[in-house]
């Protein structure tokens, strides 16, 4: 059995720490009190060997085995369901990794199933040993202290992707070809962690409305609300983060825009130049090409040319090599090709 803390507390005070469910159940049966149970991972049968136990309803049974669910918080006559989704931020790989947490808090007992490593559960139950007074108070008591634990392993994460923010600010115009990618992938980050915030503040709500309903100590209802403050900033720094990664993904789309831009602009002016060039060639090349082309007709060795025993056929060859070139010459400056 996957068991990794089982204890009863009788007046805020740990009386037995039973070696396996069995002695669990024969014990709180026997003293009453309340019994702390938490599961790493468990699988189905062991579930329902705790759902059977302490009257579990069995959707919330099916919820618990299935895993990845949304946070929510669901009442079962007078069995309290709870999801959460902790989270951690890893300074390795710096991404995000998130948890799911399922409570089940009820006359005498708190289960609490774990799918991942957070939230740190031992930390809870720690600090609550340490406060009989609270811990006294019941299962609410564990329930809210665990609200508690999981906001506060928030304020990592939100550092992280605040470093990481900063991070692609300074990419954004350092011209790094990553950027684009690292900002999409941030964002989906930023994205999973509203889902898992968002829900918080609705489920705080909802168990400040149960107050009076429940009759739900002052100490406690004090503590919830302090929880509700922290959480409440927390959402307000995600959707910060989710706004300023929108921004910055505007912001560098505009700069490769600018980027491109101007690499069109070079293209664009080395074309012209070139253009330029190909003009200047190809206007001396019409210019050469009259007189070569007189010189080559009368260069050809037929005897019958009228013009060859001519005596002026040579000056009026070299004159109309002349006059066609001055006349290309001068077309070609009129169209600015040179």
């Amino acid at each position: 059995m996957p068991v990794v803390d089982n204890e009863i507390y009788v007046d805020g005070e740990r009386v037995a720490t039973p070696g396996d469910l069995e002695q669990t159940f024969a014990l709180l049966h026997r003293h009453g009190g309340m019994a702390w149970v938490g599961l790493y991972r468990p699988s189905p049968e062991e579930v329902g060997a705790v759902a059977r136990e302490f009257r579990l309803h069995e959707l919330a049974e099916e919820d618990a085995n299935k895993a990845h669910q949304r946070p929510k918080l669901e009442r079962y006559g007078d069995t309290l369901f709870t999801v959460l989704r902790p989270a951690r931020y890893v300074e390795e790989t710096e991404k995000v990794e998130f948890g799911e947490l399922h409570i089940f808090t009820g006359p005498g007992f708190v289960v609490t199933v774990r799918h991942a490593e957070s939230p740190d559960l031992g930390k809870v139950r720690r600090r609550l040993e340490h406060d009989p007074q609270t811990l006294r108070l019941g299962p609410e008591a564990v329930l809210y202290a665990i609200l508690d634990q999981v906001v506060d392993e928030y304020a990592p994460v939100v550092a992280g992707l605040e470093n990481d923010i900063d991070e692609i600010e300074d990419q954004l115009f350092e011209s790094d070809p990553t950027v684009s990618r690292r900002i999409y992938e941030l964002s989906r980050e930023v994205m999973a962690f509203q889902r898992a915030t968002h829900p918080l503040l609705v489920m705080l709500d909802s168990l400040e409305q149960g107050f009076d309903r429940y009759g739900v100590d002052v100490e406690l209802r004090h503590r919830l609300r302090d929880v509700h403050d922290h959480a409440i900033r927390v959402v307000e720094r995600v959707d910060a983060f989710r706004a300023l990664l929108q921004n910055a993904l505007t912001v560098n789309a505009t700069l490769v825009a600018q980027m491109q831009n101007e690499e069109t602009r070079r293209v664009t002016e080395a074309s012209y130049l070139q253009s330029e060039q190909v003009k200047r060639i190809s206007s001396w090349a019409a210019i050469l090409f009259a007189p070569t082309l007189i010189g080559t007709i009368y260069g050809m060795n037929f005897r019958h040319m009228p013009e060859l025993e001519w005596v002026y056929g040579y000056p009026l060859a070299l004159l109309a090599m002349v006059v066609g070139g001055v006349v290309l010459y001068r077309v070609f400056r009129r169209h600015h090709w040179l």
